[in-house]
């Protein structure tokens, strides 16, 4: 057996042992319960009093095993901490864990709420009480009740604390609390009629122009690029595009050939042909990688970007070969400045606020990107006649989820297809703006020059 140190007091051999770490004076102890050691302060500083206090810990662990209790516990916010620990560095070497997506969301809410609510309770003290206090804390600290969805994901969070609990014997089952899914149903985002799309679509282009801030112009042009992909694919505004690299792009073209009835000088009918554009987009979405289509108006809102970023030339058959290659690990949508983005929520806010679509008439609500979203899947349903199980695929959400946001619309007999012609033929066809949706600000003697 190997020699103790001076500072260690062996009480019964294999089972009790007291010590004391450096630079203390309060005498700890580790026990053996259930064939694991134990560790916990006996916060003695007397040796006799402390070997007492001992005993007096490894019989109330050994009662709380047979009770089917935790033996020992620790605070919330320790074991908090650590869960976050593990989860930032399975982020950051991209462990393959089943929801490790997921926990880019869990993170923030450990750290920014029940940390700062439940940190200095003990684990095992986490009942009915505490979770009152947590909602209500939370609800204080958001300024609005959150929706059923945001309470999922936070009782997602409090459940992994509470595994990690489970795994190092600081809470049981029998203790662990249930939670409750209370919150506030969440709502559809208003979508926008074909007419606002017109009028969204043509406003922005003179809108970009408008500003006297050269770092605004390009960042007004790269959302406006933006926005075309998002109506265009139905993708999630923020890091699904917004993460988007040059070599996670393969354009591709399926050429068709149509004779009209047009004859030329030669009495021979004219045949017409179309390159059919799209390009095949991996994101890195909410559940994981998928892929993504995106046709016409997202091949020009790319070739826009390529443009004002390499100043290559552009082929008309291929108008993306020379930049959207395997070895091109630049993300997409960046400024010709090197300017990338977090999100353009705020620009996105003041034009719509300026031009009156930022309301929906129909609900009152606000608008925001996920609008976009909204929007691409409505005409994809009225439309374009897409089927429901299609659409899922391309937008990175279930049956169920289409389903309940959507089923009000009556289309789930549809074609196989996600080219959309009637939608972009809608939506490219322009046609006169109404004047409700020009600018209301009021421009300078400077901007009106421009």
């Amino acid at each position: 057996m190997a020699q103790q140190a001076d500072t260690t007091v062996v009480l019964l051999e294999h089972e009790l042992v007291i010590y004391r770490r450096e630079h203390s004076d309060i005498w700890q102890c580790r026990y053996k319960v259930g064939g694991k050691w134990q560790r916990t302060s006996t916060k003695e500083y007397d040796i006799n009093k402390a070997k007492v206090k001992a005993k007096e810990l490894m019989v109330e662990a050994e009662i709380r095993k047979r009770s089917n209790m935790p033996v020992i516990t620790r605070r919330f916010g320790d074991i908090a901490k650590l869960v976050v620990k593990q989860m930032k560095a399975d982020l950051e070497v991209g462990a393959n864990t089943k929801g490790i997506k997921a926990y880019r969301d869990y993170i923030p809410i450990i750290e920014n709420y029940l940390i700062k609510i439940l940190g200095n309770r003990l684990i095992t003290n986490i009942d009915y009480a505490a979770l009152q206090e947590l909602e209500a804390k939370r609800i204080e600290m958001m300024g609005k009740i959150p929706s059923r969805s945001t309470i999922l994901t936070h009782n997602a969070a409090l459940n992994k604390v509470f595994r990690e609990a489970e795994v190092r014997g600081y809470l049981t089952d029998v203790s662990k609390p249930i939670l409750e899914v209370k919150g506030i149903k969440s709502k559809v985002r208003p979508a926008f009629t074909i007419e606002e799309i017109h009028a969204l679509l043509a406003k922005f282009e003179v809108w970009i122009t408008k500003s006297y801030n050269k770092q605004s112009i390009l960042m007004r042009e790269l959302m406006f690029d933006y926005i075309n992909v998002l109506l265009d694919t139905g993708a999630r505004p923020g890091r699904e595009l917004l993460n988007l690299r040059w070599q996670q792009i393969i354009p591709s073209i399926n050429p068709t050939y149509t004779l009209t009835d047009e004859l030329d000088e030669e009495g021979e009918r004219i045949e017409t042909s179309s390159f059919n554009h799209s390009v095949l987009m991996t994101v890195d979405g909410k559940t994981g990688p998928r892929d993504i289509l995106g046709m016409q108006r997202t091949i020009d809102a790319f070739k826009r970007l390529a443009k004002r970023n390499y100043k290559v030339e552009m082929p008309v058959a291929y108008p993306l070969k020379n930049v959207a290659v395997a070895n091109n690990k630049d993300y997409v949508f960046v400024t010709n400045t090197g300017a990338r983005p977090t999100n353009f929520n705020n620009i996105f806010t003041k034009f719509l606020t300026e031009h009156n679509l930022l309301i929906d008439p129909k609900t009152g609500q606000n608008r925001v990107l996920y609008s976009l979203r909204h929007t691409y899947a409505t005409i994809a349903l009225t439309h374009d006649k897409v089927p429901i199980h299609t659409l899922t695929k391309q937008m990175g959400t279930s049956v169920a989820m289409v389903e309940k946001h959507y089923s009000k619309l009556k289309v789930i007999q549809a074609i196989d297809q996600l080219r959309g012609e009637e939608s972009r033929q809608l939506i490219n066809a322009g046609g006169v703006i109404d004047v409700m949706y020009d600018s209301n600000r009021k421009f300078t003697v400077k901007e009106k020059k421009k």
